[in-house]
C-alpha cells in the first residue's frame, strides 16, 4: 500500500494528512505528534510506503472550510482506517456527534449498546488515527471536564470553542456540556 503525506498549516498548528491512492484519509495528526502517527501507521499498515504528496483537494478544501467556520464541511470527507471492529465502531460513532456538541465516554458507550464499556470507548477514542475529521475532541469526561486529547488539551479546547462559535442557531446550546 502506498500512502501520501501532506503537511499543512492550520489555526492550531501544522497538521499531517495521510491519504491513500483512492483518496481516502488514513490519518490526520499534528506535526508535533508525528512519531505517534508513524507508529499507528505501522501498526495498522505495516507494509505501507509513505511518501510526500498532496492530499485530495476535496479533503484540503473541507478542512479549510471547517477552520473558516463551516462545521459541516468535514461530513463527506472519505476516511479509511485500520483498527479492530470495535475501534472502527467507536470511530464511526464519533462522526455522528454533531459539531458544536460534546458527549461523555459513558454516553457514547451507551449509544453503541455497550453501557458498561466507557473505558474501552475511551481507549478506542484515544487510538483514533484521524483527528478533527473523526472528532474525538467532542468526547469529554462524565462531569463535562476536558480529558486527554492526542493533540493536547489546548487544541481540544480550541476545537470545542471554535465549534461553539460557529454552531448553527438550530443546535440546542444546552447540549454543550463543556
Amino acid at each position: 500500500m502506498r500512502l501520501r503525506l501532506e503537511r499543512r498549516l492550520s489555526p492550531i498548528g501544522a497538521i499531517l494528512l495521510v491519504s491513500d491512492g483512492d483518496g481516502a484519509l488514513r490519518a490526520l495528526d499534528f506535526d508535533d505528534y508525528e512519531a505517534r502517527m508513524l507508529k499507528l501507521l505501522r501498526l495498522h499498515y505495516d507494509d505501507a510506503e509513505l511518501t510526500d504528496g498532496a492530499a485530495p483537494t476535496s479533503t484540503t478544501r473541507a478542512l479549510d472550510a471547517y477552520f473558516e467556520g463551516d462545521l459541516d464541511a468535514l461530513t463527506n470527507v472519505e476516511v479509511a482506517t485500520g483498527g479492530s471492529l470495535f475501534q472502527r465502531e467507536v470511530w464511526a460513532a464519533l462522526r455522528a456527534i454533531p459539531a458544536g456538541t460534546t458527549t461523555s465516554y459513558g454516553q457514547l458507550a451507551a449509544r453503541l449498546g455497550r453501557p458498561g464499556a466507557s473505558r474501552a470507548v475511551g481507549l478506542a477514542n484515544g487510538a483514533n488515527p484521524i483527528s478533527i475529521v473523526v472528532p474525538c475532541h467532542r468526547v469529554v469526561g462524565a462531569d463535562g471536564a476536558l480529558t486527554g486529547y492526542g493533540g493536547g488539551l489546548p487544541r481540544k479546547r480550541w476545537l470545542i470553542d471554535h465549534e461553539r462559535r460557529h454552531a448553527s442557531p438550530s443546535q440546542d446550546p444546552s447540549r454543550l456540556q463543556v
